[in-house]
């Protein structure tokens, strides 16, 4: 005999809407991933990246033939004042890192990267020249 489980559609959605995945001391269960846009143009790849409340020192880019990475870190300060307590904290505080591979492989000598508010900008223009060598048979 199988059995049978009755369940309410709106559970789900209730339960989410009063309850957050949060542990106790306030931190997101999950670190948000790193949310981009990657374009085409010409010779060129367009990168944006969304890295609010990061300092621009706390980047980095590492570009390996067609392999690029982009890892950040925001870091927490405290500004509770005497007299103020924490009610809630839903800021994500720590460490993100993201990486992905593009069809060409990129000139690293020629790439670009502007950070303007909580937006990075990367310019990774495509190689031109292979890199194998073809070998001479004595």
């Amino acid at each position: 005999m199988a059995n049978i489980t009755r369940t309410d559609p709106f559970d789900d959605l209730f339960r989410g809407f009063f309850v957050r995945p949060v542990d106790f001391n306030g931190a997101p269960a999950q670190p948000p991933s790193i949310k981009m846009d990657v374009k085409e143009q010409g010779d060129n790849y367009l990168v944006h990246a969304e890295l609010p409340g990061v300092n621009k020192e706390d980047i980095h880019v590492i570009v390996d033939g067609n392999q690029v990475s982009i890892s950040a870190e925001s870091k927490q300060e405290k500004e509770i004042k005497e007299g103020e307590r924490l009610l809630r904290s839903e800021r994500y505080f720590g460490k993100v890192s993201r990486s992905f591979q593009l069809e060409h492989d990129i000139d690293d000598s020629k790439a670009d990267a502007k950070f303007n508010d909580g937006v990075l900008e990367l310019t990774l223009p495509k190689r031109t020249t292979s890199q194998s060598k073809r070998l001479n048979i004595a």
